[in-house]
């Protein structure tokens, strides 16, 4: 046992110092996300412009997470409005949507229903 803990921790001259490896992390060579075939996105709904990117991102076939706390506060008619124009374009491309929170939303692509209770 003695001799495994002091072989990990030896140093070895190939080794890549601690600093060295943490200063580097953000330089992946490889995109993590080049294998996926959807992606789960948290979406900020403040602006009629959000309404056309979530609708458009679940044509993608991606699954949304829509945080409508801060607009809520400021102005819920305009939110039930953006809320109402999203609920028509995820139906016409036969997503579903409901809320998951006081302040959350999820939007789903076709062919992805949630469940709800009753």
């Amino acid at each position: 046992m003695r001799k495994l803990l002091e072989k990990l921790v030896k140093r070895e001259e190939s080794e890549v110092e601690i600093e060295d490896f943490l200063n580097n992390l953000h330089t992946r060579t490889e995109d993590p996300y080049e294998n996926a075939d959807a992606f789960v996105m948290p979406i900020d709904v403040a602006a009629d412009e959000d309404t056309s990117k979530v609708v458009e991102e679940a044509k993608k076939g991606n699954v949304l997470l829509l945080n409508i706390g801060t607009l809520q506060a400021r102005n819920p008619v305009r939110l039930k409005g953006i809320i109402s124009r999203i609920r028509e374009g995820i139906e016409e491309i036969d997503g579903d949507i409901a809320r998951l929170t006081e302040e959350i939303v999820i939007v789903t692509p076709s062919r992805v229903k949630i469940l709800k209770r009753k």
